[in-house]
């Protein structure tokens, strides 16, 4: 296996959030390999548990060797994000594996709809901790172990907020967080953004919910994880960094 200064040539990302196959996270880790990136990705297993779509252990493994095939060099870390001591751990860890990062996608959310008369404290607070706390935490600790090039942060977020509260508003207090840290990190040759991707069906759609988007989309499909990642690598690499401090829409104009 190959030492970090082995493989310093190659960038290399952290990708949050892509434990399942299907996910955001996935389809950017895979846009990342085939631009010649190095990865880093992270899951937390028991979140997909309690979801709809429920959880599919093998498709971390499944994804890795996918990975690889395209010639990434890859590791994979379980980090339960709503845990404050874990951010900086996954980042220390992810150093440790494969030397300074070069990026930072944060495309990991707690995400259960609830408004605001019925959202518990328990469930706000999971929400700010995993979406906005830990968020911060990331971004603080990449800056930290960025070399004198810098590098980019690109954190997705959402239009969400009637009926979706706790994720909407801790996604909108990302955003301002992700703007700070343009303004902040920059001197650090650091860029940052907020990426919205609009409806990307993931699982968590229902065919009410799909023909609803559908009837909204002037694409006349769904957008995918593949839609996004294009974006996001541009954002990533040596010709995005000019583009720094923006909340993008990149969702096939469902926002117009």
């Amino acid at each position: 296996m190959q030492t970090p200064q082995q493989s310093a040539a190659r960038s290399t990302a952290l990708v949050t959030g892509a434990g399942r196959l299907a996910s955001i996270g996935a389809g950017i880790a895979r846009q990342l390999a085939a631009d010649g990136w190095d990865l880093v990705l992270s899951y937390w297993q028991d979140y997909d548990e309690r979801m709809p779509w429920g959880s599919e252990p093998e498709d971390v493994v499944r994804l890795t060797a996918e990975l690889e095939a395209i010639g990434a060099r890859v590791h994979v870390l379980s980090a339960d994000l709503q845990d404050p001591g874990v951010p900086n751990r996954l980042m220390a860890e992810a150093v440790q594996l494969a030397g300074p990062l070069q990026g930072l996608v944060l495309s990991h959310a707690e995400s259960v709809d609830s408004g605001i008369l019925d959202t518990s404290l328990e469930s706000f607070e999971r929400h700010f901790a995993v979406n906005t706390r830990a968020s911060w935490q990331l971004i603080a600790a990449f800056a930290r172990q960025a070399t004198d090039d810098g590098g980019a942060i690109v954190a997705l977020t959402s239009d969400h907020t009637a009926f979706n509260l706790p994720y909407g508003a801790s996604k909108g207090a990302l955003d301002r967080i992700v703007i700070a840290a343009a303004r902040e990190l920059g001197p650090r040759n650091i860029s940052a953004n907020v990426l919205n991707p609009g409806p990307v069906d993931t699982g968590w759609m229902d065919d009410a919910i799909r023909e609803e988007v559908l009837q909204r989309q002037p694409t006349g499909r769904l957008g995918t994880p593949a839609d996004v990642a294009g974006t996001v690598a541009f954002l990533l690499s040596p010709a995005g960094r000019w583009v720094s401090g923006q909340l993008i829409k990149a969702d096939g104009g469902f926002s117009a």
